[in-house]
C-alpha cells in the first residue's frame, strides 16, 4: 500500500499557521514541512494536520 499523497493544488494554498511561510512536502514522513518556522506538520490519512501543537520541532530547530 502506497502512501497518501497530497493533492498539488492543496499544497499551493497551504502556509505554515506560524509563520504564514511556505511549506514543503515530505512524501516519506507524511509531513509538510515549515524550515522557518523549524516544526513538520503530520499528515494522517491524507489531511494535513495543522495545529502548532500537533507539529514536531525539526533537528536542530530552537
Amino acid at each position: 500500500m502506497t502512501a497518501a499523497q497530497i493533492d498539488p493544488k492543496l499544497l499551493e494554498i497551504l502556509v505554515c499557521p506560524l509563520t504564514k511561510g511556505p511549506l514543503k512536502y515530505d512524501a516519506n514522513a507524511q509531513e509538510l514541512i515549515s524550515e522557518k518556522a523549524g516544526l513538520a506538520y503530520p499528515i494522517r490519512d491524507g489531511i494535513p494536520i495543522m495545529l502548532v501543537d500537533e507539529a514536531r520541532k525539526l533537528d536542530g530547530a530552537e
